[in-house]
């Protein structure tokens, strides 16, 4: 009965900015990892982002270092993905999804939401 619905996600020009949110529910959520995973044209599943359960431990995708940063509001139950100086090849669906992809290596992620399409083009 775990819930995860994604929002946040539009078109946006290069260089611009977003934030998706992920709303949890149905389990402890403060006590659990978190991931960002996208699934951009053409291309399979990419390990986004982990983000622990109390939120003091993030890693993040090489291709987005730098410019995304998960964060959590636990009292909210909500994921956030702050996404700035979008490139075109950051278009994507982005799904959170609960558990930890271990870095992008293990993939343990037990449930996951609908995701939300991120467009970056001029």
């Amino acid at each position: 009965q775990v819930q995860l619905v994604e929002s946040g996600g539009g078109l946006v020009q290069p260089g611009g900015s977003l934030r998706l949110s992920c709303a949890a529910s149905k389990f402890t959520f403060s006590s659990d990892w978190m991931s960002w995973v996208r699934q951009a044209p053409g291309k399979g599943l990419e390990w986004v982002s982990d983000i622990n359960g109390g939120g003091d431990s993030t890693y993040y995708a090489d291709s987005v270092k730098g410019r995304f940063t998960a964060s959590r509001d636990n009292a909210k139950n909500t994921l956030y993905l702050q996404m700035n100086s979008l490139k075109p090849e950051d278009t994507a669906l982005y799904y959170c999804a609960r558990g930890s992809t271990l870095g992008g290596g293990g993939w343990a992620n037990d449930y996951w939401g609908q995701g939300t399409q991120v467009t970056v083009s001029s």
